[in-house]
């Protein structure tokens, strides 16, 4: 018999998030973001349920070859855009958006010798101060890319730090409107939370990732509690063991549990080497047989233990969600203070996966 865990990842729910985020950018194109794997849930398993999108966002060139070779002949967005002149080549030939953020992507265009014109995203640094120009370098780098004859069309970006808080994307937008006078052309502003929340900011294009796999921007599930969202990844795992504990018995490595009363509790096939996160504190919940129920002691490499207080039934072979379906995942990335992104793309390559 195999281990017991496996992930499931549901098509449905993915196809069905898409077209949520249609209906709240019902005038936008949908950059769908497929970095890290698609977020741990696999490209190559996943794309063609994201086939109606106008375009997959990523960063790593070998998942935008995997996708060109799997088929699809739609725009795919480099978010950082190439790492070296010698990778122009490849966006050539492949066909492929580039962002560009820096005067060494300027100059190594200007150089390049294409077989045709590329698209070309001209990022903002509106305020992150992670990528993009300065704001009041825009207009003249614009100007310049407008003259190249590598260059095709050019579309504004920028990136959004709060789009999720109550701090919002008022100043960040001032900014682009400051940077962006004079320049028509398309822009691409929107991420998840934007698309979500701010339509104001959704132009003719929009970034969403987190939201394609059901969960929050924010990592609190009544965020998105009324969007119809469903979550995409379900990681379950069974019960292997069950023991029962007296006051003063402690748990796992360094006794960080110790029993002040009976207790029963569970040994669940999962730990930090499968994804699960280390540090996730006594008290994270798990799905045990329709019960919450939390965590006890530190994270193994490949176990952890459960209280079973309010789930006297469960025995040996009883199934465990660690998150999806039943147990949101920003649930336990929030008890384990982290967010749902995290502990998607850390699926560990050892845990099997199945697509229904």
């Amino acid at each position: 018999m195999p281990r017991p865990i496996c992930a499931s990842i549901s098509l449905s729910a993915l196809s069905n998030n898409l077209e949520i985020v249609r209906r709240h950018a019902p005038h936008s194109k949908i950059w769908s973001v497929v970095k890290a794997n698609a977020y741990g849930h696999g490209i190559a398993r996943i794309w063609q349920s994201l086939a109606s999108t106008d375009g997959f966002a990523l960063l790593d060139f070998n998942e935008a070859i995997l996708l060109r070779e799997a088929g699809w002949q739609g725009p795919i967005l480099l978010l950082e855009g190439f790492f070296s002149p010698d990778d122009l080549p490849l966006i050539d030939q492949y066909k492929l958006t580039t962002a560009v953020h820096s005067e060494w992507q300027l100059a190594a265009l200007a150089q390049a010798r294409l077989s045709a014109p590329v698209d070309v995203y001209l990022k903002i640094n509106s305020g992150m101060n992670r990528l993009g120009f300065a704001p009041q370098q825009v207009s003249n780098v614009w100007q310049r890319l407008r003259v190249l004859p590598q260059v095709a069309q050019i579309t504004l970006m920028s990136h959004f730090a709060n789009a999720d808080s109550e701090k919002g994307v008022g100043q960040q937008m001032q900014v682009i409107n400051q940077a962006a006078e004079g320049i028509t052309g398309p822009r691409c502003l929107a991420n998840s939370a934007a698309s979500l929340w701010h339509p104001h900011t959704h132009y003719d294009w929009v970034r969403p990732g987190i939201v394609l796999y059901g969960a929050s921007p924010s990592g609190q599930v009544a965020d998105i509690a009324d969007t119809g969202l469903r979550p995409v990844m379900t990681l379950r795992t069974e019960l292997i063991a069950i023991q029962s504990l007296k006051a003063g018995d402690s748990v796992g490595y360094s006794g960080r549990y110790c029993a002040s009363d009976k207790v029963r509790i569970g040994v669940v096939a999962c730990g930090y080497a499968d994804g699960y996160p280390r540090h996730a504190p006594t008290g994270t919940p798990m799905w045990i047989d329709g019960v919450r129920c939390p965590t006890l002691g530190t994270v193994s490499m490949d176990m952890v233990m459960v209280d079973l207080s309010d789930c006297p039934q469960a025995t040996i072979g009883t199934q465990v969600e660690l998150w999806g379906e039943n147990l949101p995942i920003d649930d336990v990335a929030s008890a384990a203070g982290t967010l749902g992104y995290e502990l998607m793309s850390a699926l560990a390559p050892r845990v099997p996966v199945v697509v229904v």
